[in-house]
């Protein structure tokens, strides 16, 4: 026995530990995430609809983004390739969210803006995943947009990750 194998033992076992805090907060935060608090969820909004009315409103695929808190598939959204100058809004009721001032590339296959217009949006905290993410909703109707990053561009260093169903452009 060498004298730095006690330090290896002490270090296997703080890295087993450390593992085992790990497999036990990924088993524990998807369950906590799902008990809760997504957009639709116990929140009140302006504009309110049965779900059925909501699937009436909306396209399948913009149920399950929109209500279920769903993700499209990057790079999937014609979204991704409007240039113009307008404003998006939310394709659930017609909320103006982002202007096409604030727009950019982000490489990442969803349209992304890196400030949402005053008022328009609102946040929680989604832990789906296991790790918390900053879930990004419609301020009118609670609907699910996407999530919001801390690396964007100047000036705010945010980047709004969108899911380009969940919103609709409207030309300047």
């Amino acid at each position: 026995m060498g004298r730095h194998e006690p330090a290896l033992i002490d270090n296997a076992k703080s890295s087993r530990r450390q593992m085992l805090g790990w497999l036990a907060a990924g088993v524990a935060l998807p369950v906590l995430g799902a008990c809760g608090s997504g957009p639709a969820a116990a929140r009140s909004y302006p504009v309110q609809h049965s779900e059925a009315e909501w699937r009436r409103r909306l396209t399948g695929e913009q149920f399950r983004i929109l209500r279920e808190e769903g993700t499209e598939r990057p790079y999937s959204s014609p979204l991704n390739r409007e240039h113009r100058k307008g404003t998006y809004l939310c394709a659930a009721d017609g909320n103006p969210l982002f202007s096409s001032a604030t727009k950019f590339e982000s490489g990442t296959g969803w349209p992304s803006f890196w400030k949402p217009l005053p008022g328009a949006v609102g946040t929680s905290t989604d832990l789906k995943l296991g790790l918390p993410r900053t879930e990004v909703h419609c301020a009118r109707c609670g609907g699910h947009l996407g999530h919001v990053f801390d690396d964007g561009p100047k000036p705010t260093g945010k980047r709004y990750c969108m899911n380009g169903a969940a919103m609709v452009f409207r030309p300047a």
